[in-house]
C-alpha cells in the first residue's frame, strides 16, 4: 500500500491554489473560440468584420504583455502569493465588464483588462509552485499548472457550445472570486521570504521541505570573507550581472523555448479552431471537433504531468518538436489539396490538430512555463521570469494578429508550413542548447549554468 506523504498532500494543496490561476489563464485562451460564433449569432451588430474578430482575440495577449512587464516589480516587493491575490478582484473586474458590455469597444476594454491579469499571474504563479516543492516531485507539481490551463480551455469550449457569450463571462468571473479565497490559508514562497530578509521558517515547516528544497549556493566571495560581499545585491541590468552565465544563459534558453511555444502556431489553432475546421472542410462539426482538440490537450497534457519527473523534461520537448512539425505539415497539406469530404481525408484536419495538440501538450505546451520556474537564480528571478513571460505574450500577440494576414499573403497551407518551420527550429534548439533539469534542486541547477569552476565574482543571492 503506497503512503503519502504530509509533506507531497501539503505542497499539492499549495499547487492546486496556484494552478487555479492557470486554469483562468485557459478560460481567457478559450474565450473568442466558443464567444465569436455566439457574438455573430446572437449580437450580429457588435462585429462587422473580420479585422474586429482578429482584434478580440488578439488584445489579450497585448494587455498580458504589458502585465508580466509589471509582475516582475510586484512579485518581488508584494511576493508570489499576494500577487496572485490582488490580481483575483481585478480579473472578475475585467470578466464583469466584458459580460455587460454594451458594444464592440467595451468587449476590446474586457478582454484587455482580462489579458492584462494573465500577464499579471503568469510568471508568479509558476515561480509560486517551482519555490514550494521538493525537487524530486517539482516536475509533476510544476506541470499542474498547464494541465489546469487545459482544463480552463476545455471549460470555456464545452461551456460556450451551450452558454451565451455573456453567461460564459459570467462563469469565468466566479473561478477569479475562487482563487481569491482558495489562496487565504496558503503560505508564501520561502525563497522569497529569505530573500527579503523575512523569517521563512513558518512557511518551511507548513510546506514540510526537505533539506535539498531549502540547500544555498554561496557565492565566492561569501566563502573568502576578506572579500566582503556588499550589501545590496548588483542591479540586474549591470553588464556584470546580466552577462554572466548565470543569467545569459538561461535567459537564453527560457526565452527561446517561450517563443518557440507560440511560433509552433497554438494560439492561432487555440483562438481560431472552429473558423480553422470550416475553412478545411473537415467532416466532423466544427465546435465538436473544437471540443474534441480541447480534450486531447486535457488528456496530453496529464500524460505529460505523469512522465514529466521520470522521463525528464528534454525527452520530452524533443518528441513533442517532432510530432508538432509532422502533424503542422500535414494540416498544411489538408488546406493545400483540400481533399473531398467524402473521403477519409476529409477527417485529416481533425486528425493533424489532435496529433498536433497531443504533441504540443507532452512537451512543449508545460515545460516551458515549468522551467521559467527553475532556470533562473533566485535574486533575479521575478525579473527574469516575468521578461520571460512578456516575450512569450508578445510572441503570441504576432502570431495571434498575423494568422488572418498570413493567410492572405501565404495562403492557409503556407501559413501551417511556416509553423512547421518553427517546430523544426525548435527541435534543434533543445537538441543542442536545453539542459536537464529533473530531480534536481533549484541551487544544483544554478551550479550548472554558473559552470564548475564559477570564476565570475557575482553576487547573486542564495538559492533556498
Amino acid at each position: 500500500m503506497t503512503i503519502i506523504s504530509p509533506a507531497f498532500l501539503k505542497q499539492l494543496w499549495l499547487t492546486f491554489g496556484a494552478s487555479l490561476a492557470f486554469l483562468i489563464i485557459g478560460l481567457v485562451r478559450g474565450y473568442s473560440a466558443s464567444a465569436l460564433p455566439s457574438i455573430e449569432s446572437l449580437d450580429p451588430s457588435f462585429i462587422q468584420h473580420s479585422e474586429q474578430k482578429s482584434w478580440i482575440g488578439a488584445i489579450p495577449p497585448l494587455g498580458a504583455f504589458l502585465g508580466s512587464m509589471l509582475s516582475g516589480p510586484l512579485m518581488q516587493r508584494a511576493g508570489r502569493k499576494r500577487t496572485l491575490q490582488m490580481t483575483a478582484p481585478v480579473w472578475a473586474g475585467g470578466w464583469l465588464l466584458l459580460g455587460f458590455a454594451p458594444g464592440f469597444a467595451l468587449i476590446l476594454v474586457g478582454r484587455f483588462l482580462s489579458g492584462l491579469c494573465v500577464g499579471f499571474v503568469l510568471a508568479p504563479a509558476q515561480v509560486y509552485v517551482s519555490e514550494c516543492c521538493d525537487p524530486e516531485i517539482r516536475g509533476r507539481l510544476g506541470s499542474l499548472p498547464t494541465l489546469s490551463m487545459s482544463l480552463g480551455i476545455l471549460i470555456s469550449y464545452v461551456a460556450g457550445n451551450w452558454l451565451y457569450w455573456r453567461h460564459l463571462a459570467f462563469l469565468s468571473a466566479a473561478f477569479c472570486a475562487a482563487l481569491f479565497f482558495v489562496l487565504l490559508p496558503l503560505p508564501e514562497s520561502p525563497v522569497w521570504l529569505k530573500a527579503r530578509g523575512l523569517d521563512a521558517e513558518p512557511s518551511i515547516n507548513w510546506l514540510q521541505l526537505s533539506n535539498r528544497a531549502v540547500a544555498t549556493v554561496k557565492d565566492d566571495d561569501e566563502k573568502h570573507p576578506e572579500k566582503a560581499p556588499e550589501s545590496e545585491p548588483k542591479s540586474l541590468f549591470t553588464r556584470e550581472v546580466f552577462l554572466s552565465s548565470a543569467v545569459i544563459k538561461p535567459l537564453i534558453v527560457g526565452f527561446a523555448l517561450l517563443i518557440f511555444q507560440q511560433f509552433s502556431g497554438i494560439d492561432a489553432v487555440i483562438f481560431f479552431t472552429v473558423e480553422i475546421f470550416q475553412s478545411a472542410g473537415s467532416k466532423l462539426e466544427a465546435m465538436t471537433a473544437t471540443i474534441v482538440v480541447g480534450a486531447v490537450q486535457l488528456i496530453s497534457n496529464g500524460v505529460s504531468t505523469m512522465l514529466v519527473d521520470r522521463a525528464g523534461r528534454r525527452p520530452l520537448l524533443l518528441l513533442s518538436a517532432v510530432t508538432m512539425c509532422v502533424s503542422m505539415a500535414s494540416m498544411g497539406a489538408a488546406f493545400y489539396f483540400q481533399f473531398e469530404a467524402e473521403s477519409w481525408l476529409g477527417y485529416l484536419p481533425i486528425i493533424s490538430l489532435v496529433v498536433f495538440m497531443l504533441g504540443f501538450s507532452l512537451g512543449f505546451g508545460g515545460l516551458p512555463f515549468l522551467l521559467l520556474g527553475e532556470l533562473f537564480p533566485t535574486q533575479y528571478r521575478s525579473q527574469l521570469s516575468a521578461m520571460a513571460s512578456a516575450v512569450n505574450l508578445l510572441s503570441m500577440f504576432t502570431v495571434i494578429k498575423s494568422y488572418h494576414a498570413l493567410e492572405a499573403v501565404l495562403t492557409s497551407a503556407g501559413t501551417f508550413w511556416m509553423y512547421t518551420a518553427f517546430c523544426a527550429m525548435a527541435f534543434f534548439f533543445v537538441l543542442f542548447m536545453v539542459p536537464e533539469t529533473k530531480g534536481k534542486s533549484l541551487a544544483e541547477i544554478e551550479e550548472h549554468f554558473r559552470g564548475k569552476k564559477r570564476k565570475e565574482v557575482v553576487h547573486l543571492q542564495t538559492i533556498s
